[in-house]
């Protein structure tokens, strides 16, 4: 099985946004989600069904899923340990919302 990351612009931008060494770590980490997680959990509550990849300070939300014979990992939200969890499920609740006003 294919193994493929895609990462989310908020992500992108959140690693540009640090300094050189915690940005090569959080680069090389996110790039070894298609191979191997390095210290990855299963989050609960509210964002159960989404994992977190732990680098240092900083966090990065995931899902995993497969599709076409291919294990596909999604990059959702990246930021700082103290504040990720509490703003990741603002962004939830949001999206959620908006939903079901389309619907």
């Amino acid at each position: 099985m294919r193994n493929r990351v895609i990462v989310a612009p908020q992500v992108e931008a959140f690693v540009k946004s640090l300094a050189p060494e915690p940005r090569r770590a959080l680069t090389r980490a996110i790039k070894s989600l298609a191979r191997k997680p390095g210290d990855v959990k299963a989050l609960e509550g509210d964002l159960a069904g989404y994992r977190r990849l732990c680098v240092a300070g900083h966090r990065v939300i995931f899902t995993e899923r497969a599709e076409a014979g291919e294990r596909i990992v999604d990059c959702l939200f990246a930021e700082r340990r103290a504040v990720i969890y509490e703003l990741f499920a603002e962004q939830v609740r949001r999206q959620m919302e908006a939903d079901d006003t389309d619907q």
